[in-house]
């Protein structure tokens, strides 16, 4: 077996998950910090309700991603435990089959998605004057879907290869081009949304061009052969259940996104939802370290799990829970450092500005136990857990920040909406650690 996925069993704990969370964490740094620079590059140079637009659209690219993304982390964990059982041939298999599997879903998704245009829009609150700006830039951006769709899921297949440094690339390179692409076409070409969108969707382009690259190289593992991409049902539904977990969530945060700028739109109009929109990248773009975690937390875990050694998962877990919670506690600390100057950064609209720094300041409030939630979910969906992982996946936004929406803005107003997002967080956070708690003592006692 080469060397990268051999070190997850062999390599010590703490050098490990740095070796593998710092590449994570630069790639979802780049690609946060793209999204960042994309929506100040919006905001200046076409408007708030472009900003308010994009955010409108968010919840489709968050899906997309999410469908890619699920496929990949769960075949990637079939992938990581069949590494670790030195099952090199179910390792192959799982990768033909999701690919069979992104396309399918992906090109259906584009059908529907440009059959429904009219009716999607609204009801992602996409009204008024951000209806058609908003329309501009999701049909533009279904066209990629695909391209994203295989980013995302070849991504986390060479995570789970013990590739961080490739899987790093593959986010980096998108991320740079579009921001080429965006001062072309919305700067110097003057194409407003339809500039945004383009250098968003061929973006893509170059990312898969390099997953694929890496693949048919000599790079990977994974040298599969034509019989691979037949689809096998056993390792299909495996690769369902877990990626259901991955898939749930993002559908529920694209959900959330709805509601929230619908709510938002009704109690205070476009600039509201732009705030908003500002706090739905500065979530992204912040927590790059702590998410880096947990990525790097998932194969090392899922191949020690496969190869039985469980002191090793143990120590991942507390390592992990110890890295991922002080960096959070960090980040925490300097957003409420810098929560007045954040709003300029991308809008000089006086309406925007006066309400962001309350705002941000509410949702960030529990920013400090963020990393047991993240770490717990993603423990159970690494040693392959399906209903488990699903289940603490969906606290934080489903179980718990949904239902207050409905709550707290009847007696707050928009405050509520704001309160919701530190309240479920602890309480998602609190259901999780007693979770993971229960599952180590167990684990302990069966060694």
């Amino acid at each position: 077996m080469k060397k990268g996925s051999a070190l997850f069993g062999t390599q010590p704990i703490p050098k490990l998950l740095i070796t593998q969370a710092v590449p994570a964490s630069i790639g979802i740094f780049v690609m946060s910090l793209n999204i960042l620079i994309d929506t100040i590059f919006v905001g200046q140079w076409i408007g708030s309700n472009a900003i308010a637009a994009i955010n409108v659209v968010l919840p489709v690219s968050f899906f997309i991603a999410a469908l890619g993304m699920a496929i990949g982390l769960g075949g990637g964990s079939i992938i990581s435990r069949s590494l670790g059982d030195k099952n090199l041939s179910k390792a192959t298999k799982t990768f033909g089959n999701q690919i069979i599997l992104t396309l399918f879903f992906t090109v259906s998704f584009v059908i529907f998605g440009l059959w429904f245009v009219d009716s999607i829009i609204p009801l992602f609150g996409g009204k008024g004057p951000l209806f058609e700006p908003a329309k501009i830039y999701y049909k533009i951006l279904l066209y990629g879907v695909p391209i994203l769709g295989y980013c995302m899921m070849g991504n986390n297949v060479i995570r789970a290869e013990g590739k961080p440094k490739y899987a790093m690339y593959a986010m980096m390179l998108p991320s740079v081009s579009n921001l080429i692409l965006d001062y072309v076409f919305i700067y110097i070409l003057d194409w407003g949304m339809a500039g945004a969108a383009w250098a968003t969707t061929l973006s893509y382009g170059v990312c898969a061009l390099y997953i694929f690259n890496f693949f048919i190289s000599k790079k990977s593992e994974l040298n599969f052969k034509y019989n691979d991409f037949k689809i096998d049902l056993k390792i299909t539904k495996e690769i369902g259940a877990l990626g259901f977990v991955t898939l749930a969530r993002q559908g529920v945060l694209s959900i959330s996104i709805l509601l929230v700028n619908n709510l938002l739109y009704s109690l205070g109009g476009a600039s509201v939802v732009a705030i908003y929109a500002i706090i739905s990248r500065l979530l992204m773009f912040s927590l790059f370290p702590v998410l880096g975690i947990t990525q790097g937390f998932i194969p090392i875990a899922g191949f020690n799990f496969g190869a039985k050694n469980k002191d090793r998962v143990q120590k991942v877990i507390r390592t992990a829970l110890i890295y991922s919670t002080s960096l959070a506690t960090l980040i925490f600390i300097l957003i409420n450092i810098f929560s007045e100057s954040i709003g300029r950064v991308f809008t000089e609209d006086p309406l925007v500005l006066s309400q962001a720094p309350s705002a941000i300041r509410w949702v960030f409030a529990a920013t400090p136990i963020v990393g047991i939630q993240l770490i717990g979910a993603a423990y159970y969906q690494a040693i392959g857990k399906a209903l488990p992982a699903l289940l603490l996946t969906l606290t934080r936004q489903g179980f718990f920040f949904i239902p207050l929406l409905y709550i707290f803005p009847k007696f707050m107003g928009i405050n509520g909406v704001w309160l919701a997002f530190p309240v479920a967080e602890f309480l998602a956070a609190l259901v999780t650690g007693c979770f993971l708690l229960f599952e180590v003592k167990k684990y302990l006692k069966s060694t």
